[in-house]
């Protein structure tokens, strides 16, 4: 795939001195949905800024389609949709006026037929003619996701979309980020929810005080990274796991009732078979056994944690 956003070497560094972005390079390819994931002041919002062209970067390159996005700052952002976190709107302006006006900006010719079909598409239709002061706080995260696409952007940032809203608005989100996909838009969002990665992203990134620890392909990473956790449920509790069973490196159950063992299901042995007959050695009583596939909240977890 075509790369349709270059990052090179980016640094952001303060007045304060705080370093919010720390020599982060990558490269995002058309049509591809991007997840960044980290905690509360990892960098993922001044990342998203700074190749929006609404933060300065303190060093590095940004390339969008491959315009200079600080050199041809316009021809690059005409390319930009951004959907922030907070909600900034005209109160007293109706929706669809609203698009109409954010579509002119960016100098593209009226067409309310494609406005219809964005507001149809976020469940908007109906309140085109609604002035924004009048809707609810989910229905206005709404307008500004159709706002950002009012312009037909080619590469669509997401900061935070679904925060706070209903299980409703979050489903209508992941329908219409494919939708966008499949007409090859790129989309790269923001997200605490790990679901949502796992649910839509091609590919996701973890950051953590300004520096991208990790990105990959969600397959490759779950194939690469997850584990697989077998539960062994014992007949009786058990005070302390036996010392014969210590190469296994087991873990026992708050309740005391069961023995965790995790393995890798890529390698060539997972050490299963051997590990129930060493437990009936052990003069253990299995009551039943049961796997759980590691998530990418798991996987996130584990690195954040590994990092500190």
């Amino acid at each position: 795939m075509t790369p349709i956003v270059i990052v090179k070497n980016l640094s952001k560094t303060y007045s304060s001195k705080l370093t919010a972005l720390d020599d982060i390079s990558l490269e995002i390819s058309e049509g591809e949905i991007l997840a960044l994931l980290g905690p509360n002041g990892a960098g993922k919002t001044t990342l998203i800024s700074t190749i929006c062209g609404i933060v300065n970067p303190s060093s590095g390159k940004i390339f969008v389609d491959g315009f200079d996005a600080i050199k041809d700052y316009r021809d690059a952002r005409r390319l930009i949709g951004l959907v922030p976190q907070e909600l900034v709107l005209d109160s007293f302006e109706t929706v669809l006026n609203t698009l109409r006006f954010s579509r002119g900006l960016f100098g593209k010719p009226r067409n309310d037929n494609y406005l219809k079909d964005v507001l149809k598409k976020l469940s908007l239709w109906d309140k085109r003619d609604s002035p924004i002061m009048t809707l609810s706080g989910g229905m206005k995260r709404r307008v500004l996701i159709a706002k950002a696409l009012s312009h037909e952007p080619r590469v669509l940032f997401l900061d935070e979309p679904t925060a706070g809203v209903d299980v409703e608005l979050r489903k209508d989100m992941w329908a219409l980020v494919n939708s966008l996909r499949a007409s090859g838009v790129t989309v790269i969002l923001t997200t605490h929810y790990i679901d949502e990665a796992e649910a839509i992203a091609d590919r996701v990134g973890v950051m953590n005080h300004g520096k991208m620890l990790l990105l990959s392909d969600k397959k490759t990473l779950l194939k690469k990274m997850g584990k697989k956790e077998l539960k062994i449920e014992l007949h009786d509790p058990i005070t302390a796991i036996p010392e014969s069973l210590s190469a296994y490196k087991l873990s026992l159950s708050e309740q005391r009732t069961a023995l965790l063992y995790s393995y890798d299901t890529s390698a060539n042995r997972t050490g299963i078979t051997k590990l129930l007959t060493d437990i009936s050695k052990a003069g253990l009583i299995l009551k039943d056994v049961s796997t759980r596939q590691s998530s990418l909240e798991d996987i996130f977890t584990n690195l954040l944690e590994e990092k500190k």
